[in-house]
């Protein structure tokens, strides 16, 4: 049965704080409605000081969706590291493994914005460095014994629920990402259907004597919206999923590889494109798709439509797909 994932990063130009907390309340009923019927991962992510209010605190939504459900993991992707301090990253996301069961899922990655590293006054050149110091730090500390950090011995509690320590990815579209992820024996996470990198990575897990997996975006990962009339809901809505798409491009250099990049520059080229679809539920079943990706909130959209998307998603597409 494919993975169903429902996709937030509360993305809303323009909006004024009363109309961003009613659609942060509204993504966790939404999370909520979500785990009642089966799905089975929310996906959030981290950027800052973004003109459109993207989200900049996944782990503080990621412990709000928590609460408000039961089994439905969620997985941050991806979380900036250098942009954290090690110490605090590994007690916060010990503390929502521990909430959580063991329900999160954390894809590590440097960015590629140099102005959010400006904003945390860190050295973009530093980033490789910093991330790796994160990293080895994570790991030491949810063995809950004592090691060195900067010179002086530390140790963080509470130890995590999940044993060895929570699910830990690597994600990137650099080799430097497939090293470390190798070297570090973690999971490496492609940002997009990168074959070649992770025939690179396995090559690496051979060379420095370390075991891994790949979790690699299929050779297409759409961004879904569900609504009756696909060609009504591209005519109105449109301009929310272009919106989404060209703060993408803007901020993606043309080294970037990444499943969500899009060139279009009209909403007519986007549907085009087909990195963003508006399915019925029937087209959106006979896709195939190893992963369907919901995004019902894309580029600030209206949350009634966001409803009907997650419904439709919910009542006429998990409960068909094949096993």
């Amino acid at each position: 049965m494919p993975v169903t994932v429902v996709r937030f990063n509360l993305v809303a130009p323009g909006a004024s704080p009363a109309a961003l907390s009613a659609r942060y309340r509204a993504a966790l009923e939404m999370a909520a409605y979500a785990d009642e019927h089966g799905i089975s991962t929310v996906q959030t992510e981290e950027h800052h000081g973004a003109e459109n209010n993207w989200l900049p605190s996944p782990f503080a939504f990621a412990g709000a969706v928590f609460g408000a459900t039961r089994r439905i993991a969620v997985t941050v992707s991806a979380v900036i590291g250098p942009l954290h301090d090690p110490l605090r990253l590994a007690e916060e996301i010990a503390v929502l493994d521990l909430l959580s069961g063991g329900r999160l899922v954390t894809v590590a990655g440097i960015g590629y914005r140099p102005e959010e590293y400006a904003l945390f006054d860190v050295d973009w050149k530093r980033r490789g460095r910093l991330q790796d110091e994160l990293l080895q730090t994570l790991l030491a500390a949810w063995t809950g014994e004592e090691f060195e950090y900067r010179g002086r011995r530390v140790r963080v509690t509470p130890r995590p629920f999940t044993e060895p320590h929570p699910l830990l990815l690597i994600g990137g579209s650099s080799k430097a990402a497939a090293r470390r992820a190798a070297r570090l024996g973690l999971p490496f996470f492609p940002s997009a259907h990168l074959p070649e990198l992770e025939a690179y990575y396995k090559e690496k897990l051979t060379e420095y004597g370390t075991e891994g997996w790949t979790m690699m975006p299929a050779a297409e990962t759409p961004l879904l919206h569900l609504a009756e009339d696909p060609d009504r809901a591209w005519a109105e809505y449109g301009e929310h999923f272009l919106h989404e798409a060209r703060t993408y491009a803007s901020w993606q250099s043309d080294q970037i590889r990444s499943a969500v990049k899009s060139a279009a520059t009209t909403v007519e080229q986007l549907r085009a494109e087909g990195v963003y679809r508006v399915l019925t539920p029937e087209q959106c079943v006979a896709q195939g798709l190893d992963t369907l990706v919901l995004h019902p909130l894309a580029g600030g959209m209206p949350l009634e439509e966001a409803w009907r998307s997650l419904r439709l998603f919910a009542e006429r597409v998990t409960p068909t797909t094949p096993a």
